[in-house]
C-alpha cells in the first residue's frame, strides 16, 4: 500500500496525505496527475487516496474504490430513532448500556446501529483484520458528519481494533461482552450499494469453525448472533436458532447463552 493525493489536490490534503503515511508506516508518492491505475502498475502496489472529505482504498484488482460511508445504516438509525422496529436489534436485543463485538467489523454499518442502541452507557468495539481497511474505518467514523447529533455520537463511540476475531476472542476474559456478532462474507453477493462494492477485493475471508464458536461461547454473556446468506449450512452446523424473514436474502441465526 502506497499513499497519494486526489487529482485536484492543495498543500492541505498533501501534508495530510504525508501525516497518513506516517502513520502507517507506508510510502507517500506525489500524485504529480498520473491516473491512479499508473501509479498502481509502476508501484506494484494498492493505492489509499486521500481526497478532501474521505480516504480511498484503490486494489489493484478491483475496479470501485473503497471508501467509508455510513450507507444503509443511516436510514436503519433514523427508523430506531422514529421509534420503528429493526431485525438486527430483534435478534441482538441490545438494550441501552449493553457490551456488543463485531467480529467483522467491514463498514460498520452493524456497529452504528449497536452502538445507537447501547447509548453512551454502552460499549461497542469492532474487529477488522485489513490494517488499511481499519484505519480508513476508524477514520471515517470519527470524522463523518450527519446532521443527526445522535448517530454522530454513536459513530464516534465504535472502538476500531485491528485484529482478527480468532486471536481477540482468545485474549478476551470469561463472560465480557453481552453479545458477540458475525456477519462474514457471504459467497453470494447481496449488497452492491456504494463503497462496499470493493470491499470483496481487500476482506479476510475468515470463517467460523467449531473453535470460533466455543470461544464466542465463553466470551458472551447472554448471545451470539450470527447475520448469514438465507441458505446457509452455518446456522444448522454450528447450532443458530434462525430469525427467518420472508423474502430476505440473508437471516440471522442466535444462540442464548442465559
Amino acid at each position: 500500500m502506497i499513499v497519494t493525493t486526489a487529482g485536484r489536490t492543495n498543500e492541505e490534503m498533501v501534508e495530510k496525505a504525508q501525516y497518513i503515511a506516517r502513520d502507517l508506516n507506508i510510502p507517500f508518492i506525489e500524485r504529480k496527475k498520473e491516473a491512479i491505475k499508473e501509479i498502481q502498475e509502476r508501484e506494484e502496489a494498492d493505492v489509499l487516496v486521500v481526497g478532501k472529505n474521505r480516504l480511498e482504498i484503490h486494489a489493484k484488482e478491483g475496479a470501485d474504490p473503497i471508501f467509508f460511508h455510513p450507507n444503509s445504516a443511516m436510514f436503519r438509525a433514523k427508523r430506531i430513532l422514529n421509534g420503528e422496529s429493526e431485525p438486527f436489534l430483534e435478534a441482538t436485543k441490545l438494550r441501552r448500556g449493553m457490551s456488543f463485538l463485531d467480529c467483522t467489523l467491514g463498514l460498520a454499518s452493524d456497529s452504528i446501529i449497536a452502538s445507537l442502541a447501547a447509548g453512551e452507557e454502552g460499549r461497542t468495539i469492532g474487529l477488522e483484520g485489513n490494517r488499511f481497511l481499519a484505519y480508513l474505518v476508524k477514520r471515517g467514523l470519527q470524522e463523518w458528519q450527519t446532521d443527526i447529533p445522535k448517530i454522530n455520537e454513536a459513530m464516534e463511540r465504535i472502538q476500531v481494533v485491528h485484529k482478527n476475531f480468532e486471536a481477540y476472542l482468545h485474549c478476551c476474559p470469561d463472560n465480557c461482552f453481552d453479545v458477540v456478532y458475525f456477519d462474514p462474507m457471504f459467497p453470494e453477493t447481496i449488497e452492491e450499494s456504494d463503497g462496499i462494492k470493493g470491499l470483496r477485493q481487500v476482506a479476510l475471508y475468515s470463517t467460523l469453525t467449531e473453535d470460533v464458536v466455543n470461544e464466542a461461547k465463553r466470551v458472551a454473556k447472554q448471545r451470539i448472533v450470527l447475520k448469514d446468506h438465507w441458505q446457509s449450512p452455518r446456522f444448522e452446523r454450528y447450532g443458530f436458532n434462525v430469525y427467518r424473514r420472508k423474502t430476505a436474502k440473508f437471516h440471522f441465526g442466535v444462540i442464548e447463552l442465559v
